[in-house]
């Protein structure tokens, strides 16, 4: 079967600023736009971010000892990916929902996390995985 490509449109409340995090921040290439949205490569899947109000969100998912934004959009990244990706941020400046951090440590499927909102507030978080087996390990 072919990989496929998941797509998510969602709002932003200011494209300029969604195109200095995106692009600048998170290295995500830009696609098409208008003056009302604009696509961005994140990581290989593609997100629309349309003008208009962000989605409501509550910290109402417990994963591990954490209670997360839901919902929330990411992705699972190669650790080494991963681990440049959580410097870029930091080197930023990012505030961190949930800074870099090992979760399920030793067990199947551990990981690496972070959590980060974009400029409009909507929580992102973003997964590192030294083997992506474990990516659906039980």
């Amino acid at each position: 079967m072919a990989q496929s490509v998941f797509h998510l449109a969602y709002h932003v409340t200011d494209l300029d600023a969604a195109r200095r995090f995106y692009g600048g921040v998170l290295g995500c290439a830009e696609g098409r736009s208008t003056e009302t949205w604009v696509d961005f490569d994140f990581f290989g899947h593609q997100i629309s971010l349309h003008l208009g109000d962000p989605f409501k969100t509550t910290r109402t998912g417990k994963v591990g000892d954490h209670m997360v934004m839901m919902p929330h959009l990411g992705v699972v990244l190669p650790l080494d990916d991963w681990k440049a990706l959580a410097t870029r941020l930091e080197d930023a400046g990012i505030a961190f929902d949930i800074p870099p951090v090992v979760r399920f440590e030793g067990e199947p499927g551990e990981q690496r996390t972070m959590f980060f909102t974009d400029p409009s507030g909507n929580p992102i978080e973003v997964k590192g995985f030294a083997d992506f087996a474990g990516v659906f390990a039980k």
